[in-house]
């Protein structure tokens, strides 16, 4: 098939480009590379079923190649890049989404979201279910991309309503992996560069609040089953690990990997930042067959590994 990838030289785009070319189909990347980075092309680059273009997805596509499927990825993915203009991720999650769902209107193409977990808030459910509302602050630091990706899920239905257009919603939890930004400020890569550098390890708050990490290859694997379901699933899938994890007990596990003893430095915890966050993957487990089979030890190691050779 030819797939077009939205955000495609970002951790995620860039993931999953490498194993839809493995698969044999043709990929094309679409990024402006705000966050994106060309540097993630390198094991793929000169293949023949690649294309890379520089493009801002607020303005409109003019792509002329015959496209069967859209992943639309493209966003800041973390709070330091998203917060740093508010304005560009709104536009990139609402001007950006119009652009891309006209697009597969225009060429009859399937179009699947990746969505984020940030549009439950901080919840007063746990697990976070698909079907629960979320608990966002409108006005919030974090609003531009909480309510920016809820705006985007609403405008996916709405097409498929008054369009008949093929769509899939994935809600993303906490990923991590290789082609990560060490500069990104998620907490894994975070810590691990931290521990790597012998820095003391960074720490919002005081490491209660608990997080569920999903390995990338694990999420590019259900993105793709996603994709690929003939089954109508008239709402948005969570895909995540539904293992939840302290953050405390997150650098317990990085200390086992670098076996070193890290010192941690305690910080305020940033405003609206969510006390827990884990998984319902029922949906998934039940309509694409799929959940996570790494475990945080495993891809923590994997994700160390990278690290230490990037820096």
């Amino acid at each position: 098939m030819n797939i077009l990838i939205t955000g495609g030289a970002g951790f995620l785009g860039a993931n999953l480009s490498r194993s839809l070319l493995e698969d044999g189909h043709c990929v094309i990347s679409i990024d402006n590379f705000h966050s994106g980075r060309e540097e993630n092309f390198i094991s793929f680059q000169d293949s023949p079923l690649f294309k890379s273009i520089s493009h801002d997805i607020r303005k409109p596509l003019g792509i002329s190649d015959n496209i069967d499927q859209i992943y639309h990825l493209a966003c800041p993915a973390s709070p330091k890049f998203y917060q740093a203009d508010p304005i560009y991720t709104t536009e990139t999650c609402v001007l950006g989404t119009l652009n891309v769902l006209n697009f597969a209107l225009q060429k009859n193409a399937k179009v699947l979201f990746t969505s984020t977990s940030e549009v439950y808030g901080d919840p007063e459910v746990h697990p976070q279910p698909e079907s629960y509302r979320g608990s966002v602050n409108p006005i919030g630091i974090r609003a531009c991309y909480d309510e920016g990706k809820r705006c985007a899920e609403s405008l996916f239905y709405d097409f498929h309503r008054t369009h008949g257009l093929d769509i899939k919603v994935a809600r993303l939890f906490n990923t991590y992996g290789p082609l990560m930004r060490a500069d990104d400020g998620r907490v894994v890569s975070n810590f691990i560069c931290q521990s790597i550098l012998d820095h003391p390890i960074t720490m919002y708050g005081d490491g209660s609040q608990t997080r569920s990490f999903c390995h990338v290859d694990d999420l590019i694997r259900g993105l793709q089953l996603l994709m690929n379901t003939e089954s109508n699933i008239p709402h948005p899938v969570n895909l995540g690990n539904p293992g939840e994890f302290t953050l405390l007990e997150l650098v317990n596990q990085i200390e086992l990997i670098t076996e070193k003893k890290l010192q941690v430095e305690f910080l305020p915890l940033p405003l609206d930042d969510p006390k827990k966050r884990k998984p319902d993957i029922s949906v998934a487990m039940q309509k694409l067959e799929w959940e996570p089979s790494i475990s945080l030890k495993d891809g923590l190691k994997d994700t160390y590994e990278y690290f230490q050779n990037q820096l």
